[in-house]
């Protein structure tokens, strides 16, 4: 461990409460704030971590040999109003805390993410790995961002286009560097409160409506809020299983043929539509279809974990990181535990889903510090 670490511990700043202390430790409390802190932290040469809500992320513990700027910007406002097309643009602070937005949003009759309820974390976070949940993605409402580009270190405006985002990553996420300074989500306002169409199963059946109803707005976001909670997904002091980085890995994504050498019962979806039937007149022959490509589908890494042998609530021996009690795709801390033993459950996970299926997870939360 470096010598002159200081004496903020980073466990206290996230989710998972694990992680070791940062050398140097700023809290950023506006938009300009965060510029300048980012700005100078760059020009020292010094490692930099900013940091949101802590929810998607695990410090080792040995801690950041460099400089955390704790991101707290607030602040929601209407740039642009539609009349048209009936849609509102928000412009929101990096520091605000995604579920206040969500809040906000509903409280005002503006549908689009009324899904992403309950989701810890800040606004900012949101783009860099396309949070999702429910039916409904960022990227389904996301306009661009303000972004503090490393390479440049000037503003600059990325479109969602300009993101490429995809199932739970971006261009930020792949390695451009620079910081999220705000975010523009443009939300539906029809004015009946009512929501988007529900494109959830799960979602559904807790409604009690069907695929492509439309639910009032509050509706949506206590049930969500309510099945969240009941997976240990919503923070709770009371809830152990509520002392986690979210899910831990991401659903994997493989192509359909390999998909077919899994077990029937393994739950599986496809990314791209299927190709649609081709119809010609009666007497004509059909033009020459170019070869069917190997359609990506998608898997579901709880039901992999699960069928790997790592059941709920399972733990490695004397370890104080566990499986959640409730699902299997969350890591908790049950009280106490390092840094290294979330890790060290992480790679058992990992090696049980592979050695069973073949299947390589990946983790969703970001690793800080040395994993090694």
């Amino acid at each position: 461990m470096p010598a002159d670490l200081g004496a903020v511990n980073l466990s206290a700043y996230t989710t998972l409460q694990v992680g070791g202390p940062a050398r140097e430790f700023v809290t950023a409390s506006s938009r300009e704030e965060l510029i300048n802190a980012v700005h100078d932290v760059w020009a020292s040469n010094e490692e930099l971590l900013v940091l949101g809500g802590g929810s998607n992320i695990v410090v080792s513990d040995e801690g950041f040999d460099g400089t955390v700027v704790k991101v707290e910007s607030r602040g929601i406002e209407v740039i642009e109003e539609r009349v048209d097309d009936a849609t509102v643009t928000l412009r929101v602070q990096a520091g605000e805390p995604w579920d206040d937005l969500v809040a906000h949003s509903v409280s005002r009759g503006l549908s689009g993410i009324e899904g992403l309820s309950g989701i810890p974390g800040s606004s900012g976070a949101g783009p860099i790995q396309n949070i999702g949940a429910y039916g409904q993605e960022l990227s389904d409402s996301l306009v661009g961002i303000e972004f503090l580009d490393y390479l440049s270190g000037e503003l600059e405006y990325l479109t969602a286009a300009d993101l490429e985002l995809d199932y739970r990553t971006s261009v930020i996420k792949q390695g451009r560097a620079g910081v999220v300074i705000s975010i523009d989500l443009a939300l539906a306002a029809t004015g009946d409160s009512l929501s988007q169409p529900i494109a959830y199963d799960q979602l559904a059946g807790a409604l009690g409506v069907l695929l492509g109803d439309r639910v009032p707005l509050q509706t949506v976001r206590d049930t969500v809020i309510a099945v969240r909670a009941a997976k240990g997904m919503v923070l709770n002091p009371d809830d152990l299983d509520s002392v986690s980085a979210g899910s831990f890995f991401t659903n994997p994504i493989v192509g359909e043929n390999f998909a077919r050498t899994l077990p029937e019962a393994a739950p599986r979806w496809l990314v791209e539509p299927e190709p649609a039937y081709l119809v010609v007149p009666l007497g004509f022959e059909p033009a020459v279809q170019p070869p069917r490509t190997d359609f990506r589908v998608k898997l579901s890494a709880a039901w992999l974990i699960e069928r790997a042998g790592v059941s709920r609530g399972f733990s490695l021996p004397g370890s104080r990181a566990a499986i959640s009690s409730k699902h299997t795709l969350a890591i908790t801390n049950r009280g106490g535990a390092t840094a290294s033993e979330i890790g060290e459950l992480a790679r058992f996970v990992q090696t049980r889903v592979f050695s069973e299926f073949g299947v390589r997870l990946h983790p969703e939360p970001v690793f800080v510090g040395d994993w090694v």
